[in-house]
C-alpha cells in the first residue's frame, strides 16, 4: 500500500520502471558484457551521378537563370535522414550506407554521401 497522498504517483516505482526501460534499451548484451548504444542521426544524400540526365535540375537552372543568376551548373539531389541507434558512429555510417545500396540510391545512376553526428 502506497503512504503517498491519493493522486500522488508512487516515485520509487516510476523511477524503478525508467530505469529498467532505459536500460532495456540502452545497453546490448555482448560476449564480452554490456555495450552501451548511443543515438544518431545518419544523413543519406543521394544524386545523380554526373554525366546523367537530371530533367529536375535543368529546369531549376533555366529558371534561375531568368531570373538573372549565372550558374555553371546544378544538380538536385534526395536528402534522408536517419535516426537510428548503434554501437559508435562507424556502425552507424555502415548501416547507413547499407540502406543507401540496397534502397536509397541505385549504384548505377546514383551517388551517395553519408554523414553521422551523435544525437
Amino acid at each position: 500500500m502506497s503512504t503517498s497522498r491519493p493522486g500522488t504517483p508512487d516515485w520509487g516505482a516510476v523511477f524503478t520502471n525508467v530505469y529498467y526501460a532505459v536500460k532495456a534499451k540502452a545497453f546490448l548484451s555482448t560476449d564480452t558484457g554490456y555495450q552501451v548504444m548511443t543515438a544518431y542521426t545518419a544523413t543519406v544524400t543521394v544524386r545523380l551521378k554526373r554525366g546523367v540526365l537530371d530533367p529536375e535540375a535543368e529546369t531549376t537552372k533555366q529558371a534561375l537563370e531568368r531570373l538573372g543568376f549565372d550558374l555553371e551548373g546544378l544538380r538536385s539531389a534526395d536528402r534522408f535522414e536517419v535516426d537510428l541507434e548503434a554501437e559508435s558512429a562507424d556502425d552507424a555510417h555502415e548501416r547507413a550506407s547499407e540502406m543507401a545500396e540496397r534502397l536509397l540510391a541505385n549504384p548505377t545512376i546514383h551517388d551517395y554521401d553519408v554523414e553521422v553526428d551523435e544525437r
